[in-house]
């Protein structure tokens, strides 16, 4: 690396002055980060410092949440760790609440901290409660594939015909948001379905469901006119 700073990600550590790799995997480099990594889909969710998740808040206190991130340890909110927050200004949040946090600290022994400020600006930049939308699992790989810079093919497909929006976790957890149900739905199948082709294929792929949703509303609107003339 130029300067001799070598970033490390998960799967990778230095021991004696030697970089190594500490589980199985694809070794790569995160392009808008610069941090080596080596890439898997783990069953469980490890957090590292500098991840994004998306998590559920299980307990609120009057000091902190506690965060179901995935992760053998749940993820510890301090409630002054979002933009404007003072003791006496705290957030409202409740059991049940989605939240999109990013790791400040973590350590194989114990619980992460999560902070939903940025770590260069403070300010929240996307962090915070997520409203309505829907919640749903992935692989932790393609969810990193997600979070690569430019956008993956998928959503920029999707981000062309829809308006929607997304909140990418590196634990493996999405949160989408639409303008109907059924838009929310095609959203989740088309990332859920993407994470193994090709950039034609997924466009081919999108385009089909993008048909599908178009022939439902067709048929929607059609049964809801019927129901109209038929009402005395």
């Amino acid at each position: 690396e130029a300067g001799g700073v070598v970033r490390l990600g998960p799967g990778v550590r230095e021991r004696a002055g030697l970089v190594e790799v500490c589980r199985p995997g694809v070794l790569q480099r995160e392009p808008h980060k610069g941090r080596w990594r080596v890439e898997g889909s783990q069953k469980r969710y490890v957090p590292s410092t500098g991840d994004l998740v998306v998590g559920t808040i299980t307990e609120a206190g009057g000091e902190q949440f506690m965060v179901d991130i995935g992760a053998a340890f749940p993820g510890v909110l301090p409630t002054l760790s979002f933009e404007g927050a003072t003791k006496r200004n705290k957030p409202n949040l409740k059991a049940g609440d989605v939240v999109y946090t990013r790791v400040e600290i973590a350590h194989p022994d114990m619980d992460p901290i999560l902070t939903c400020v940025d770590a260069s600006t403070g300010k929240a930049k996307g962090f915070g409660h997520l409203k309505g939308g829907y919640v749903f699992s992935c692989s932790t790989g393609l969810a990193r594939q997600l979070l690569y810079w430019p956008p993956a093919p998928v959503l920029a497909v999707l981000g062309e015909a829809l308006s929607y929006e997304t909140a990418v976790g590196n634990n493996g957890r999405i949160w989408v948001n639409s303008e109907s149900p059924l838009e929310t739905i095609l959203v989740v199948n088309a990332i859920q379905n993407s994470e193994h082709l090709t950039e034609e294929q997924t466009k081919a792929m999108v385009s089909q469901l993008l048909q599908t949703i178009e022939e439902e509303k067709g048929t929607n609107e059609a049964v809801n006119q019927l129901m109209v003339d038929t009402v005395p």
